[in-house]
């Protein structure tokens, strides 16, 4: 569905979680911590998600790592954890679950140099049969939902985001949210809604239109992937 009925308040599921409805908050390292939550939840975002998360600090005891993991007393507890090791995946996983999270995410959309430098984020997307183990070691590891965050691919010349939502689906991941930009842009130009399109199209999961929404006007055009009207 497209336009502006597609905003209203309606029912979503993520395994057996129903959410309120289908405005999220996407998560940002440094910015989406617990009081920025709780207020993102009063405003009305039908989801929020916990900052990013590194599975090797987090498997370690780290205590920045544990602090992104506490809840923030809204709505469902997502977790969205990185990492490019199958252990510290499966063990962050769990962690995190016994921390109460009552869904995952995985990260493999983020672009920092300090993340894709050690083969984690968006680097992941370069080598999908990879990027698929540890979605299949993330989600034998616990009990709660698994979903997956990406990218449309490293750069213009692997633009793999429809075969690695194929592979997530086949997997397991019950919901997929997708930046439309390639990691090599990292947040210049425009994002293309319509290359988000065509990754929901390889799927039947739930599927989330992620970058330069920062209006209703914005969401809209994004949902009916099109240019929006920029003042």
């Amino acid at each position: 569905m497209t336009g502006p009925e597609s905003l209203c308040p309606k029912p979503l599921k993520i395994g057996d979680i129903e959410l309120a409805n289908r405005v999220f908050l996407a998560p940002m390292s440094g910015v989406t911590d617990a009081p920025f939550r709780r207020l993102a939840a009063r405003l009305g975002a039908g989801l929020v998600v916990s900052e990013m998360t590194a599975s090797d600090d987090l498997a370690q005891g780290r205590p920045m790592s544990r602090l992104r993991c506490e809840a923030a007393g809204v709505g469902p507890h997502v977790v969205q954890l990185a990492g490019c090791e199958a252990r510290w995946m499966r063990e962050g996983a769990v962690i995190a679950e016994a921390a109460g999270a009552e869904i995952i995410d995985i990260n493999m959309g983020c672009p920092a140099r300090h993340v894709t430098g050690g083969q984690s984020g968006s680097a992941l997307m370069r080598d999908l049969d990879h990027a698929q183990s540890l979605i299949e070691v993330t989600i034998a590891a616990v009990k709660v939902p698994v979903t997956l965050k990406m990218r449309l691919g490293w750069d213009d010349r692997s633009r793999n985001a429809p075969e690695l939502a194929r592979r997530a689906q086949a997997a397991g991941v019950q919901m997929i949210s997708v930046h439309g930009r390639t990691r090599a842009q990292f947040y210049k130009g425009e994002a293309d809604w319509a290359a988000v399109r065509a990754v929901g199209e390889a799927v039947s999961i739930p599927l989330v239109v992620n970058g330069d929404i920062t209006s209703y006007e914005t969401a809209v055009a994004a949902l009916e992937c099109r240019a929006p009207t920029r003042s």
